[in-house]
C-alpha cells in the first residue's frame, strides 16, 4: 500500500466556482463536526474562513485534531493563502516537513505513524473519484453536451471530444465563461425587472 508521504492534496476549482479537494485522489472530507469556520467548503489563494477550514482539514489527515486546531490559521497563512488559481498540488512530504518545523510537530508525526500502523484501512474503503470538466460544466447548468455545443456555437463533435480528453483547450474555457458571465448578468438583469413590476403593483 503507498504511503501517506507520497500521496498529495489536489485543489480544483470549477469555471462556476465550485471548489473540490482531494488527498490520494479521494475527496478530502470538511470536517465540520471537529473544525466549522466556513459554511461554504473550501477555499484558498487567501485568509478567509473557509481556507482556514481547507488548512485544519489537510492537517489533520497527517496529524490529529488537536494540532490541527492549533495550526490551522498558522499552516492557512504559510501554505494555504500562497496557493493561487484553479488548480493546486501539495506533496504530503512538504507539508509533514511544515508539521516538523512546529514546537509539537515531531511527536505529533510519531504518534500518528504508529496509530496508522495499528490500523490501516482497506483498499476498498476508498473511493476514488475522477472528475470530468466537461460532465461537471454540464451538470452545473444543468445542461447536455449537445446544449454546451449550440450555446458555444460548435460541432457537438467537438465537446464530445473535450469529454473523452477530459480537457478544454483555452478559447473554449474563455468561451463557456463568457456564457457563465453573460448568464448571470440576465439573472440580475430579470431580478431587477421583478423587483420593478412589484414596485409598480404596490
Amino acid at each position: 500500500m503507498t504511503t501517506r508521504i507520497n500521496h498529495v492534496f489536489k485543489g480544483h476549482k470549477t469555471l462556476l466556482g465550485n471548489r473540490y479537494v482531494t488527498y490520494a485522489e479521494v475527496e478530502l472530507p470538511l470536517k465540520y463536526e471537529l473544525f466549522k469556520k466556513s459554511k461554504d467548503g473550501f477555499d484558498w489563494g487567501n485568509s478567509s474562513a473557509s481556507s482556514m477550514q481547507l488548512a485544519f482539514s489537510i492537517l489533520h489527515q497527517l496529524s490529529d485534531t488537536e494540532f490541527a486546531q492549533n495550526y490551522a490559521l498558522e499552516f492557512c497563512n504559510d501554505i494555504i493563502k500562497g496557493l493561487s488559481g484553479r488548480d493546486w498540488i501539495l506533496n504530503s512530504t512538504d507539508i509533514i516537513n511544515w508539521i516538523k518545523n512546529t514546537p509539537d510537530g515531531e511527536e505529533i508525526l510519531r504518534a500518528k505513524a504508529q496509530a496508522m500502523r495499528v490500523s490501516q484501512p482497506s483498499p476498498k474503503a476508498f473511493k476514488k473519484i475522477k472528475r470530468n470538466i466537461v460532465k461537471d460544466i454540464c451538470k452545473e447548468l444543468s445542461i447536455t453536451q449537445k446544449n454546451l455545443a449550440e450555446i458555444l456555437e460548435i460541432p457537438e463533435g467537438t465537446v464530445s471530444s473535450w469529454a473523452v480528453k477530459n480537457e478544454i483547450p483555452r478559447l473554449g474555457k474563455k468561451a463557456i465563461e463568457f456564457y457563465i458571465q453573460n448568464r448571470r448578468n440576465q439573472e440580475v438583469v430579470d431580478s431587477y425587472k421583478n423587483f420593478v413590476k412589484l414596485l409598480q403593483t404596490a
